[in-house]
């Protein structure tokens, strides 16, 4: 089943959510501002990504400029940074078997599910 990692206050990833109705597959959807993964659940997704920590943080999000913005941190404390403060995850993100996409770009969403 697919999963999506979704803030409703978020255009882009409702217009995700969108495509993910018309698809007419089954998929899950996981608001995780209210239901944040732990830190294996985090690192897990991370890994589905194939990409670093800090390319899932939102550096733009204010929480990040305040608190961590120009400071040095491992990958695990960058992690544990998005656990603490789910709104710095980017999203939308959707999950599809052992892989994942950051669905920002809804081109490449299509193919995804594909």
């Amino acid at each position: 089943m697919i999963q999506i990692y979704h803030n409703p206050r978020c255009g882009k990833s409702r217009n995700c959510l969108i495509l993910l109705k018309e698809s007419n597959q089954d998929y899950k959807i996981i608001h995780y501002l209210t239901n944040t993964p732990n830190f294996d659940e985090l690192k897990e997704l991370i890994e589905k990504l194939d990409i670093k920590p800090i390319e899932l943080v939102r550096v733009k999000e204010e929480i990040w400029i305040k608190n961590y913005k120009n400071k040095t941190l491992t990958d695990s404390e960058v992690i544990q940074s998005m656990i603490d403060n789910p709104i710095l995850i980017e999203r939308p993100i959707v999950i599809k078997n052992r892989k994942a996409i950051i669905g920002r770009d809804l081109e490449k969403v299509t193919v995804f599910l594909k």
